[in-house]
């Protein structure tokens, strides 16, 4: 029975979560773009992760078995590099991830190049290269879960994530 209830509260408290980042009112988007800059408390603060992922959009995404960035992708790159040359003090972490198919290493590979393709993007639009560091989770982090290639897609990903 307790852990029923464990598993119960975990739920509300992702439930929960997703609201709060703006994932669950419709504003965002499927890049976390296009938002009126207003979650549920507000405008989000200057300069924040909030602010990137509803004003600007935190993620790109790629095709299966590529890491070349699509004309969408570099749109939202674009965005981002505005955004971090007004907040030139912050630093970013671009996250490489991959779908669920193939093999950790290759995934954890592939994921490398993702990130390191948005970084590249970034950086030839003038971001210095210190600012932007990357990091691969392959296919440890799945964004949706499921078994086909609606859920595939939201998980073949670069994730732009302001460091602290």
């Amino acid at each position: 029975m307790f852990n029923k209830i464990l598993c119960l509260m975990a739920v509300l408290v992702l439930v929960s979560a997703c609201d709060t980042l703006g994932m669950g009112d419709g504003s965002g988007g499927a890049n976390g773009a296009g938002g009126n800059g207003y979650g549920h408390n507000g405008p989000a603060k200057a300069g924040t992760q909030e602010d990137l992922v509803v004003n600007v959009g935190d993620r790109v995404f790629f095709a299966f078995n590529q890491s070349d960035l699509s004309a969408e992708a570099r749109a939202t790159l674009d965005r981002q590099a505005a955004w971090l040359k007004k907040y030139g003090s912050l630093k970013v972490t671009i996250e490489g991830h991959c779908d669920e198919r193939g093999t950790r290493e290759y995934n954890l590979a592939l994921g490398e190049r993702r990130a390191t393709a948005v970084k590249n993007y970034l950086v030839a639009d003038g971001i210095p290269a210190g600012r932007v560091k990357t990091i691969s989770y392959g296919k440890e982090r799945p964004a949706v879960l499921g078994d086909n290639e609606a859920a595939w897609a939201q998980n073949r990903r670069g994730v732009t994530v302001v460091t602290p």
